[in-house]
């Protein structure tokens, strides 16, 4: 096996660890007495309400959004395709509808909330007194931005109708019970497709802190409603949410762990630094850089053969106009620091298989892709200048394409010395 093939054996390892059909439960372990109405969104939205409808016997009834091109034939369960990551009108309908269909419920009805990450976006009911095109406006100023998934989802939040635990406050008194595929830092119910049946520690004027932070003009319907304390957010302790149940059924470290057990298996000692690495991507590379350079000089902190694996989810400030997501300008920063270093090969990918809002999911950097893309004119320097790692790597012919996954637990990296 060359070590490009061994890259995308773990890459495929991390992916299908995390696949709904994989790590959603029996419903056993949630059946209620009354009416069980399955609602949902993400990327792993279809996926996850196929695994749930291959392994219920019962009445089954419900409404899950995703991301165009990633839904699933299912026979009870609705699923809806909408825009991601800007949110659109198909966002909008199914979120609305799905808000109408937890209403009216009693104690002994159960909702079954499958969520994954992408539902930010794929929720998309404003406020009231926000329109759809202000959170279009202020969700592309924030993508450009630099801004963490942490603070983006902080905006979304309090200018949404369903999201900061809305969603389960509008089921109550059900018995609300949500599986969440992570594909954020630290794993935190909150922060996962803004956290719809979750208690939401921050605030309106967090939100405008933020906005400011990265100098984004709102209109000033945006900032009332933000500064209106009667719009603000269930708090953690909030009666209305007493009956919710948030229970992780996947997350970014197993994915991780199971890329470990492939590399292991092929004789390469596996050293994971961490699943929740966040930070500006060409900053998180020039440090990945630093280690694979030590580990290949010096033996330090693993001796080579081995794999550096990492996750989390990297931000890109766009200063260019070129085209590629995070994990393809972590890899062009990558190539650029590590100047052709013999022996270093790495993948970095999404493992939702769309990087940004490209068709691949990452791509493979080998010894000599630098000097590859100099024989063809490419100055590897010039494209991460111009945020343009998509083309760089299409032009020596090292994208990974996967096509959808339907499932997401955030980036994954790995970076193979052999030497």
């Amino acid at each position: 096996m060359t070590p490009q093939e061994l890259l995308k054996s773990m890459f495929a390892a991390a992916v299908e660890a995390a696949s709904p059909a994989v790590c959603v439960p029996p419903p056993s372990a949630v059946a209620a007495e009354g009416q069980d109405v399955v609602i949902g969104a993400g990327k792993a939205g279809g996926a996850m309400a196929k695994a749930v409808e291959d392994h219920w016997d019962g009445p089954l009834e419900g409404l899950v959004v995703t991301r165009y091109a990633h839904g699933l034939p299912t026979d009870k369960i609705e699923v809806i395709e909408a825009g991601h990551p800007v949110p659109d009108s198909a966002g909008r309908e199914a979120a609305t509808r799905i808000l109408k269909m937890v209403e009216g419920l009693t104690e002994d009805d159960l909702v079954l909330c499958l969520i994954s990450g992408g539902g930010s976006a794929l929720l998309a009911m404003p406020a009231e007194g926000v329109s759809l095109e202000d959170k279009q406006a202020i969700n592309k100023a924030l993508l450009k931005s630099g801004a963490t998934i942490g603070e983006m989802n902080s905006v979304r939040k309090h200018l949404s109708a369903v999201k900061g635990g809305r969603l389960a406050m509008a089921a109550a008194p059900a018995r609300v019970v949500s599986l969440m595929i992570s594909d954020v830092p630290n794993d935190d119910p909150s922060i996962i497709a803004s956290g719809p049946t979750v208690a939401d520690p921050s605030s309106g004027a967090d939100a405008i802190a933020i906005l400011k932070k990265y100098d984004i003009d709102i209109p000033d319907n945006v900032r009332a409603v933000l500064e209106d304390k009667a719009n603000e957010t269930p708090k953690p302790g909030d009666p209305r949410l007493a009956t919710v149940e948030n229970i992780m059924i996947a997350t970014p470290q197993d994915s991780l762990e199971a890329a470990a057990k492939v590399a292991e298996d092929a004789g390469y000692p596996p050293m994971i630094l961490s699943n929740c690495i966040e930070g500006e991507a060409s900053d998180v590379a020039l440090v990945h850089a630093g280690i694979a350079r030590q580990v290949a000089e010096f033996g330090q902190p693993a001796k080579a053969p081995c794999v550096l694996i990492s996750g989390g989810e990297t931000t890109v400030t766009v200063k260019g106009n070129g085209r590629g997501g995070r994990n393809a300008e972590f890899l062009l920063a990558l190539t650029v620091a590590l100047e052709g270093h013999d022996g270093i090969y790495a993948l970095a990918a999404d493992t939702d298989g769309i990087d940004g809002t490209e068709d691949n999911a990452g791509a493979i950097l080998t010894p000599d892709s630098l000097q590859r893309a100099a024989d063809k004119g490419v100055s590897a320097k010039d494209y991460l200048a111009d945020n343009n790692g998509y083309n760089f790597f299409s032009s020596i012919g090292d994208l990974v394409v996967t096509g959808p996954t339907r499932t997401n637990v955030n980036d994954f990296r790995a970076i193979l010395i052999e030497k």
